[in-house]
């Protein structure tokens, strides 16, 4: 993320407070106008999303908003939802608070919506569209056979609502995500809208058409759409570019419905090309580091059991000794999420040591704890790590019994005459992660 937390401001829309960000100082005047519901401060604590917001501010001035009702801006009744009109209005007030004369216009699945509007609008305003992951309506009819029917619909909404909490089922928008990324996103969604007011939105979205709108846009057009998109079928997004005259359809690989799952670094790349002409693409830090999972094997059964005051208690116990060992072993945490870790080591060695002691010591606490680890570069962004190391580490883990610390054959043969011993547990696949991979159970 930026070396300093983009300071939030305020823009006044008629008699409501929108809440916006500035970053980047690049040539072109970028609007990202976000999904569904959104959180300005927030983007910056996933560090998928903070990345895909630095890339895009590396060439622009990017402007940030909440649409009224959602994250830091001003609430509104439920029984008042705002209208294209209105969330027009806020777009237009935040660009007049920024001084910003003329901008491109970025609009990420019901975020799509507006921002079509807003260009076929103002077209003196927009220099450029570009919409990721869209569609024109959100109900089915005959000639647009995409959107789910009105009882579909209405049912996906009423169990969002009932489950908006940790069971939250997000794999329909990151179907191939791990269950950390899902919590997080989970979280976001969580302190972006209350249930009443996401699931509102989404019954208001569901009345939105704008197929007749799409011919009158005068600005460049891009349309990204990922091919195995589950929310929002990639033909949708065809159809869409194929109305938008002289519009560029760019079909990519992957499943996630979410802007900042994925593979997010292609996405970032044809936006930069189509708005700058020139494709620099990422340039992270990397290096070679180990990287150390670990979670509460049957956490939600022993929740259950306890109940919220006493699992609470338990895990604060939990978190307490796994971050004493990282101390001890000179981890560096990078992540928690739920009763998962997430470290890094500079020695694959120190991080067998740490997940052992880890194992150990929470069976005092009546706990078994799994680990993985997996040693490989890197890319560093910040205080955070990603890449294909950290996949793997996590897909390592995820296969670990109860009370096992499971590690790579790229670790094993990392810390021959370390006196660590390991017992084969064969070849397997790993999700998401190309290859076959032998794994080795730590056992002395």
């Amino acid at each position: 993320m930026p070396s300093t937390r983009p300071e939030t401001r305020y823009a006044k829309s008629g008699e409501l407070n929108i809440a916006y960000q500035v970053v980047g100082d690049g040539p072109v005047d970028l609007v990202y106008v976000p999904g569904w519901i959104s959180n300005v401060e927030l983007n910056w604590d996933e560090p998928s999303l903070a990345h895909v917001l630095e890339r895009l501010a590396s060439f622009s001035r990017l402007i940030m908003f909440d649409k009224r009702g959602t994250g830091l801006s001003d609430p509104v009744p439920q029984d008042r939802l705002p209208t294209l009109e209105e969330r027009m209005d806020d777009v237009r007030a935040v660009l007049d608070a920024v001084d910003s004369r003329q901008s491109a216009v970025f609009g990420f699945s019901e975020g799509g919506l507006m921002s079509v509007l807003f260009a076929a609008t103002y077209p003196e305003r927009t220099t450029a569209l570009v919409l990721f992951g869209v569609f024109a309506k959100r109900l089915w009819s005959p000639d647009y056979p995409w959107a789910p029917k009105p009882d579909d619909r209405e049912r996906e909404i009423a169990e969002l609502e009932r489950n908006w909490s940790e069971r939250m089922d997000l794999d329909q928008i990151a179907p191939s995500e791990d269950d950390a990324f899902k919590a997080r996103l989970a979280t976001y969604l969580r302190r972006s809208a209350s249930p009443g007011a996401a699931a509102a939105l989404m019954r208001m979205n569901t009345q939105i058409d704008v197929r007749d709108v799409l011919p009158t846009i005068q600005a460049p057009t891009l349309v990204l759409h990922r091919a195995h998109d589950r929310d929002a079928s990639v033909e949708e997004g065809r159809w869409i570019a194929a109305r938008i005259p002289g519009a560029k359809f760019v079909e990519l690989p992957g499943d996630a419905h979410i802007l900042w799952a994925g593979n997010t670094e292609v996405v970032v790349d044809e936006i930069e090309e189509f708005l700058t002409g020139v494709r620099r693409g990422p340039e992270p830090d990397r290096v070679l580091t180990t990287v150390l999972f670990t979670d509460i094997a049957g956490s939600t059964e022993q929740a259950t059991k306890l109940g919220d005051r006493r699992w609470r208690e338990l895990l604060e116990r939990h978190h307490d000794l796994v971050r004493e060992q990282l101390g001890r072993f000179h981890g560096r945490e990078v992540d928690t999420a739920g009763d998962g870790f997430l470290a890094t080591f500079d020695g694959p060695a120190r991080a067998i040591r740490c997940g052992s002691a880890v194992v150990t010591g929470v069976r005092a606490l009546g706990l078994e704890v799994r680990a993985g680890v997996h040693t490989g570069e890197c890319e560093l962004f910040g205080d955070k790590v990603a890449g294909l190391a950290v996949h793997t580490g996590a897909r390592v883990s995820s296969l670990a019994g109860p009370g096992e610390v499971l590690v790579s054959q790229t670790v094993k043969d990392l810390v021959a005459g370390s006196g660590i011993e390991f017992e084969d547990r064969g070849a397997h696949e790993l999700k998401g992660v190309p290859g076959e991979w032998r794994l080795y159970a730590v056992s002395g």
